[in-house]
């Protein structure tokens, strides 16, 4: 569906402020998807980012500050995304080896299983995408990589 029906405005100041508002508003709206897809979880996207990245580290232990360089919501509390992760039993905290003021957070067995579990319904998240063909996702990839230059 177009934009202007969608957020049911007629006009734009010009195409690039079109865009702005399109790729925000399509954030939103695969946001709300993929919060859909996950909430048989019990879990958000954001805490959903954060354990894939403790997956991709996994066994090393990292340190939160690793965690919000690695993130795709910039502005997300990861401290406060991560005590809930923890109180889920998804996540553990170690001292940190090298500054023992700092806290380093490592996947728990029981998030791996959770991730195993998400991991099963993957296909269901591309579905979102079936309007698009794979040559047109990808030339989709290249302008959005192209735009943050």
């Amino acid at each position: 569906m177009k934009l202007e029906d969608e957020i049911k405005q007629k006009s734009f100041r010009n195409e690039y402020h079109k865009l702005a508002v399109n790729i925000m508003y399509t954030h939103g709206w695969l946001d709300y998807a993929i919060a859909g897809k996950l909430k048989q979880f019990d879990i958000t996207p954001t805490q959903y980012n954060i354990l894939r990245i403790l997956r991709g580290c996994h066994p090393e232990t990292v340190s939160i500050q690793y965690i919000k360089e690695r993130m795709l919501d910039k502005m997300s509390d990861a401290s406060r995304l991560i005590e809930r992760l923890f109180h889920k039993e998804y996540i553990d905290r170690v001292r940190s080896k090298s500054d023992r003021r700092k806290v380093d957070v490592f996947i728990t067995s029981n998030g791996l299983k959770l991730l195993s579990d998400i991991d099963k319904i993957d296909n269901e998240f591309d579905v979102v995408f079936k309007n698009l063909s794979k040559e047109e996702a990808k030339k989709v990839n290249i302008l959005l990589d192209r735009l943050r230059g």
